[in-house]
């Protein structure tokens, strides 16, 4: 009888004893396997492993990427600004014997140290960055630059920062009225500057054109009565040069152009006496001049 309970107990021992030397390492995980509390290898490999029974222990860490949301703090800016930043920082454990050493077994470790470290950082980036750095395109450059010295300083517990992103960046209450006040009137400033510098140029502008239009109008003035003054004397030379071949025909001419101006419209008055020198060639119309 004692040797079946002995034989029965040694069995158990045995099965227990092999239970205990295998374990599985799942996809998501990386291991940590310690001996008295001291660590002896780090397995990262999924499948079935084994260990010393009794003696070896395995501590399970997450292979994934884990995420931590650092609650709202105040910064302060280079122009003095204020702001209420909530970022988010995920990154992975890629060394599970330092991060042992350092942190521990549990994840929950790590979150107050990564939460003094994002915030010294956000500190030290953003108090060298202008609002409008920080509210526009721009941000992508300094959170770059948050997320270089966080990862640097995390190193060391054996993470791996992944990314650090501002969440939410707001305005203290107390401060929102005052700065959207200031600047609104630094952007009316800006554009009074604007309206004086578009009117001063429009002036210049006027101004130009006005002494353009007057030196254009005077040239062309100047050019009319040459070309006039050319044209009249053109005229007067061909007058002549009609009167000296044959001055009957052209005082002829002449005297009925002065007809056609005078009866043309047939409304015209005039006051002459019959004999009038106006009138001698209508009272000689048999007798009117050929010309040669």
């Amino acid at each position: 009888m004692n040797r079946l309970v002995i034989g029965i107990g040694a069995l158990l021992f045995v099965l227990a004893a092999a239970l205990s030397s295998f374990f599985t390492v799942h996809q998501t995980q990386q291991v940590l396997v310690t001996q008295f509390g001291q660590p002896v290898r780090v397995i990262t490999q999924a499948g079935l492993h084994m260990k010393l029974p009794f003696v070896q222990a395995v501590i399970a860490f997450d292979a994934r990427l884990l995420d931590y949301e650092a609650p709202g703090e105040e910064v302060i800016l280079t122009d003095q600004r204020r702001l209420i930043v909530d970022s988010f920082t995920r990154y992975r454990i890629t060394d599970p014997l330092v991060f042992f050493q350092t942190v521990g077994q549990a994840e929950i470790g790590i979150r107050g140290r990564l939460s003094s470290i994002v915030s010294s950082s956000l500190r030290r980036v953003l108090a060298n960055e202008p609002l409008l750095s920080v509210l526009s395109a721009e941000r992508a450059r300094a959170m770059g630059e948050i997320r270089r010295q966080v990862n640097e300083e995390a190193r060391r517990f054996g993470i791996e920062v992944v990314d650090v992103r501002i969440r939410r960046a707001d305005l203290p209450d107390a401060n929102t009225q005052a700065i959207l006040a200031r600047m609104q009137s630094e952007r009316e400033k800006v554009a009074r500057e604007a309206r004086a510098e578009g009117a001063e140029v429009a002036a210049r502008i006027r101004a130009q054109a006005d002494r353009d239009r007057t030196v254009l109008l005077a040239e062309a003035e100047g050019q009319a009565n040459i070309l006039r003054g050319t044209g009249e004397q053109e005229a007067i030379g061909i007058f002549a040069e009609s009167f000296n071949r044959n001055p009957e025909f052209f005082q002829f001419w002449r005297t009925m152009q002065a007809y056609r101006e005078v009866f043309g419209s047939g409304e015209a008055r005039m006051v002459l006496t019959p004999d009038s020198d106006f009138f001698r060639y209508l009272r000689a119309m048999p007798e009117l001049p050929h010309a040669r």
